[in-house]
């Protein structure tokens, strides 16, 4: 008897062959991200990230693909970056982890079209993995403990390394929630994913001393000399902009998708600049990317954040034109 193939399994299988978003034989392993003291780089070459938290992009096949049809327009903004979550963010509410810490077959199947996307356009992903705060995506996995975790950390590195993507950096867990909520150590989510893959790099992104076996810092995570550092979740500082701004007791939802006043978008363009300058990379986190269905997510660079024509294209622009123009990658390796 052979066995049952589910609809929405075909589905993710053929899609990338369908749109023309990877090729019959995807080249893999092209492109190789690495550490060097507090430089981070791309096939020998330093590199910045430049990037998009398009957080909940596997919410459906239709996201991924919005999201794959816009690299190019992204990339010609300066983009080399764009971050995807395995649980989503907030109000996304992806089982990207089955209760026993395995991977959904759905959810990676999205999440490889996305990374084989990216390589063969130069560009990187970061892979997050644990998103808990109030996402239901963790609705059954309130039994894990930290053997649970930090399987779902392995498994998740190990399919990375089976599929030889090298263009990636991974975030255990995003803003340390998951560690906070549950008593659970970064240290050994990091030694996790490590065990899967010693040469994965797995980032620290939770408050407090950062591990020594970070290979990096982010977002929340320390500064540290001699480590690089980026801000992967940048947003405007003169406005709550995760607090009143954009949420409402009662909403599962944002608000002020994609709207910015002038004196906010100055404010973001100030701190991306200053951030490049002075560390490795910064990554634009917006309500317009990540907001869930059926306001978002939107995989598009929209428009000059206005009420009437909400978006993120001024901020891209603004990248483009003051922070080094369009993204050329270093040449792959054969």
């Amino acid at each position: 008897m052979f066995p049952r193939i589910r609809l929405a399994h075909l589905v993710c299988l053929l899609l990338p062959l369908l749109d023309g978003s990877m090729p019959l034989a995807a080249g893999r392993g092209t492109y190789f991200l690495t550490v060097s003291g507090e430089n981070l780089l791309l096939n020998g070459s330093i590199v910045k990230l430049k990037g998009l938290r398009c957080s909940n992009s596997l919410v459906s096949d239709d996201e991924t693909a919005e999201l794959i049809g816009n690299l190019d327009v992204f990339k010609s903004y300066g983009v080399n970056t764009v971050t995807v979550y395995v649980m989503g963010s907030r109000f996304g509410d992806i089982k990207g982890y089955q209760p026993d810490g395995s991977l959904n077959a759905v959810i990676t199947a999205r999440l490889a079209r996305i990374i084989e996307a990216t390589e063969s356009r130069g560009m990187i992903v970061l892979v997050g993995c644990l998103y808990w705060s109030n996402s239901r995506a963790k609705e059954e996995l309130g039994h894990w403990k930290q053997a649970e975790a930090s399987q779902a950390i392995y498994n998740t590195v190990r399919w990375l390394k089976e599929n030889r993507y090298t263009n990636v950096l991974v975030d255990p867990d995003n803003e340390g929630m998951a560690c906070r909520e549950k008593g659970w150590r970064i240290v050994e989510l990091i030694e996790a994913g490590h065990s899967a893959n010693p040469a994965c790099l797995l980032a620290n992104n939770v408050k407090g001393k950062p591990p020594e076996k970070a290979d990096l810092n982010i977002h929340y995570g320390e500064k540290t000399p001699g480590k690089p550092y980026a801000e992967t979740e940048g947003t405007p500082e003169n406005v709550p902009y995760w607090g009143e701004y954009s949420k409402r007791d009662g909403l599962y939802d944002y608000l002020n998708i994609g709207v910015y006043t002038a004196e906010m978008k100055e404010n973001q363009k100030e701190i991306t600049r200053k951030t490049l300058e002075r560390y490795q990379g910064y990554v634009l986190a917006s309500t317009w990317l990540q907001a869930p269905p059926p306001s978002g997510p939107n995989m598009v660079p929209g428009g000059d954040g206005s009420p009437g024509n909400p978006g993120v294209r001024w901020w891209l622009e603004y990248l483009r034109d003051s922070l080094g123009g369009p993204w050329v990658p270093p040449a792959p390796r054969k």
